[in-house]
């Protein structure tokens, strides 16, 4: 793997320099599915619920944190698991000495996870990481008895590293609050993801809204961008707790809010599995979208 700028032209636009992936590690027959928005607004809570409720389908999950605080999936295995950098480095990179329990564990109703982690701050690329976490599941042949794979992504689109998930993504969500800084983020994460819909697969699924009581501000930003909304998850103080308890929602006391949180996340599953249409979404610039958004 290595740094290219793809023959031909411009790529994903000027002056990119990306992530080249083998393409003999693309990922199998299972959907593949890479959950981004801003740092802090939720991703590894939804992603984690989301694999519960695909589990729960009857769906063989396999979820990819890939942030460095390597805390993507935690409240599906009640610990924090050492990362794919981690154990690599334990055996000085060389690769064919791991055994898939080094870095792979089982996790709530059979969800299996992964850590990636991350290079150490300010070194390094995280796209390497995503394509050797990559490799060391397709050496180990651990994607051949997988439906779905979830990609947890770190926060913003900022670099071709942590874009690297959408080159094996079909398709991707955005999971935004409806607020100013949320939504500010989601519309980069738009914009990569057209970006990276030039030369790959991926395509944009939709926004899941969490953490809001209204959707009226995101609603309106996706009529002005080609956006959905494929689920809403409101601010729920049981949600926060279970990820102090470390479990999922589906194993917390199951109120009538709980429930419908958690049949929500079963029919955002479903659909998911069922196939969501490709949207052309059209990003805004940065001026536009500032203009854009606003409350009274």
């Amino acid at each position: 793997m290595a740094l290219f700028d793809p023959p031909g032209g411009r790529g994903d636009g000027d002056g990119s320099v990306q992530v080249a992936l083998d393409p003999r590690d693309r990922i199998g027959t299972a959907k593949v599915f890479a959950v981004y928005g801003k740092g802090g607004i939720g991703k590894s809570t939804t992603s984690s619920n989301l694999s519960a409720a695909f589990s729960m389908l009857g769906k063989r999950v396999l979820q990819i944190g890939c942030d460095p605080k390597h805390d993507s999936t935690f409240t599906l295995t009640k610990k924090l698991m050492p990362t794919v950098i981690d154990v690599l480095e334990t055996v000085e990179f060389h690769s064919e000495e791991l055994r898939p329990e080094d870095y792979m564990f089982e996790g709530f109703n059979g969800v299996m996870c992964v850590e990636a982690g991350g290079p150490p701050a300010g070194t390094g690329c995280g796209g390497y990481v995503v394509g050797q976490t990559v490799k060391l599941l397709k050496q180990h042949h651990l994607l051949e008895d997988t439906d779905v794979v979830i990609f947890d992504v770190l926060g913003d689109v900022v670099c071709g590293g942590f874009a690297a998930p959408l080159q094996h993504a079909e398709r991707a969500v955005v999971v935004a609050a409806n607020d100013f800084d949320s939504i500010f983020a989601m519309n980069r994460i738009v914009a990569a993801i057209g970006a990276k819909a030039k030369n790959y697969d991926v395509r944009m699924a939709g926004v899941i809204a969490n953490r809001s009581a209204a959707t009226d501000e995101i609603d309106r930003f996706n009529a002005a961008t080609g956006l959905k909304r494929l689920a809403h998850f409101p601010d729920l103080d049981a949600i926060r707790r279970s990820r102090l308890k470390k479990c999922t929602l589906f194993e917390m006391d199951q109120t009538p809010e709980v429930e419908a949180a958690c049949n929500e996340y079963k029919r955002l599953a479903a659909q998911m599995w069922a196939g969501c249409e490709p949207l052309a979404a059209k990003a805004m610039k940065d001026r536009d979208i500032f203009e854009f958004l606003g409350f009274e």
